[in-house]
Parts: structure tokens; sequence; C-alpha cells
């Protein structure tokens, strides 16, 4: 039995989370293996089993390739298959369960996700499996106390019991992911860039890989670096891509390469600075690896992939900025204001799919 689950199985968790955890397992002391799950589509569980669950990472810099082999990954399943979703959480040797559902996923109203991890849990309650962590990799401003209130709300609604198990012995860590990822549109091959990040805030009373021997930082707090990446990355990302598509450009590369774009990206970072609560060097720090990072021709980001679910993005993004900048008695910021606007502009013309 594999000691890790995964609900998500996708490219973003291929090139993060399953390769730190590869990497830590090249380390020799302790080898952890995943049991993922996909969203909704069985094709992708169905590539991966055929193929071992092996899959290639390339790591693309502006001046070549790096390709390793994953092998971190155990056994796929769709992500509606509730035997095997509750055989692998009712397994004792389970220990952390990841989850990179995207924003959308932790309402239940809107999302299978809630009540599936629910239901693992009531699986594991049932078989008297011990404690375990749930771990978010969104990007949500405190993705842990997001899922823990989406699911313990949930069991509440239906079962005291299990609400009161699940306080008792599931944990919730946060973290702060960063990746670029772009879809390759091949199973079996992930392209990503060779920058990556992991900040992890909680605790996991059933152990974990030794990711921070490969990368990862533990941190009391995680809250500075979620709102460092969702406001200095997420929100130019937002920028880029509004303004990019009603421009007429298809990636992030050739929307930040205008002129016009660059300039609306440097004024957001403007009216983020005063905010972010970091010291101007590590900022500056932080905005000279994303000018790089952004102008990188050979990783494709499309525009349409980061549109997706943009009303979400923004509140997470512009909105928080704004409203951090009007409780600093500052300004709204007109950065902010025209990526909106642009926003709103790109939904009336339907130039991209955005919910």
């Amino acid at each position: 039995m594999t000691r890790l689950a995964h609900l998500g199985l996708g490219e973003f968790f291929r090139a993060h989370q399953a390769w730190y955890t590869d990497r830590a397992n090249r380390l020799g002391a302790e080898v952890w293996r995943y049991t993922a799950f996909t969203g909704r589509s069985p094709a992708l569980a169905d590539a991966m089993n055929a193929a071992g669950n092996e899959y290639t990472l390339i790591e693309r810099a502006a001046d070549g390739d790096t390709s390793s082999v994953i092998r971190s990954v155990a056994a796929s399943f769709a992500g509606g298959d509730e035997d095997a979703l509750a055989a692998v959480f009712a397994d004792d040797e389970l220990a952390v369960v990841t989850l990179t559902v995207t924003e959308q996923g932790y309402d239940p109203a809107a999302s299978p996700v809630p009540g599936r991890v629910l239901a693992g849990l009531s699986a594991r309650r049932a078989a008297g499996g011990g404690p375990l962590a749930l771990v978010s990799c969104d990007n949500l401003s405190g993705n842990g106390e997001v899922l823990h209130g989406s699911v313990v709300r949930l069991a509440e609604a239906s079962d005291l019991d299990l609400a009161r198990w699940i306080e008792a012995n599931v944990t919730f860590p946060s973290t702060m992911v960063d990746r670029i990822t772009p879809h390759s549109g091949d199973p079996l091959t992930v392209v990503t860039e060779p920058f990556s990040e992991w900040v992890i805030a909680g605790e996991f009373p059933a152990g974990r890989p030794a990711w921070d021997a490969v990368g990862a930082r533990f941190v009391d707090d995680v809250a500075p670096y979620e709102r460092r990446k969702l406001w200095l990355l997420n929100a130019a990302h937002s920028t880029i891509t509004y303004l990019g598509l009603l421009a007429g450009y298809e990636t992030v590369d050739a929307a930040f390469a205008d002129d016009a774009i660059h300039a609306a990206v440097e004024a957001l970072w403007g009216e983020v600075r005063p905010v972010l609560g970091f010291d101007d060097a590590e900022t500056d720090a932080a905005l000279a690896a994303l000018r790089t990072r952004f102008a990188n021709p050979r990783i494709q980001h499309r525009l349409t992939q980061i549109a997706r679910q943009g009303r979400e993005k923004l509140a997470q993004r512009q909105v928080a900025i704004m409203a951090a900048r009007a409780e600093a008695g500052l300004p709204a910021g007109d950065a902010c204001r025209a990526t909106i606007s642009a926003f709103d502009e790109v939904v009336k013309r339907g130039i991209a799919r955005v919910d």
C-alpha cells in the first residue's frame, strides 16, 4: 500500500508534489509513493497505468531542456472510483493526502471533491484508521483552512460524530506552491519550468516524505508566502492574460514582450509593493525571477489556460490587492482596475472561456 494519496491527477501535480517526492525518494532514506485520482475523466489514469505510472518530466529553460523519469506514482484511478478511494483512505498506512483540484474544487455546491474527501474519511474512521494530513496545494489564501472548513461543515450537516473524529484525527496544513506548468497535450510527458517553490505550514501526524531535503520550506505561517505568490506571480498572470487576449496574443512570453502589457505588469507590481509585507531586497529578487520566468520563450504557457475560472482568481488577486491598499489608506490602484476591466471585455467579446 502507498502512504500518499492525491486528488487531482494532472500536470501540475506531476510537476510539483510528485516531483518533490521522487527527488526525496532518490535520497535513499525512505521511499514514499502516491495513489492518485483524476478529477473527472479516467483517460489519464488509464494512460498512466498502461505506462506503469512512470512519466517524463521536461524542465524547459530558455537555453535547453533537462529530462527525468518520475516514479513516485504507484497507481492511478478515475476520480469517481468510490471503491478505490474508500480502500485507499481506509488503509492505516496512508499518512498524507494532497490535493490540486483548482479554486472551485473546495465548494461542495460546485464540486464533488469535498464529498469524496468526506466519504474517504468516513471509510477511514470505520476501519479504525489513524491520523493523517490533508494538504491543499491550490492557489487559495489559507488553503488548509478552506479545505478544513469545507470538509467539516459538510460532515456537520450529515454526521456530527464523523465531524468530531475529523477534528481529533485530521490536520489541514496550508501550502504555497509555485511552478509554471503549461498543458503539453501528451499524457505521459509533463513540461515545466526550472523554477519551483513549495512552502508548507502545519503538522503531519503520521509522517511525510523528506520534502524539506529537496527544497520545500517548512514555516510557522505560510500566509506571507501565499500573498507574495498570489499578488506578484498570479496577479501578474491575470494582467498578462486578459490584456494579452485583447491584443491577440496566445502565450505569456509573447504578451509579456509587448511594451504596453509589460508596463501594465510593472505598474501592478508597484501597487502591490507597499502592501506586500516583504522588504525591498526580497521583493526585488522575487520580481527579477518573475521577469525571467515570464520571458522564457520555450515555456508556451497559453493565455486561454490561465483565463479559466477568472472570477475566482481575480477575487484572490486584484480584488484582494485593492482591499489591502484601501485598508492601508492608499488608492485602490489603476493597474488592478485595468485588469478587471480587461477581464470584463474578454467576457463581453467571448474571446476565451473564463468560467
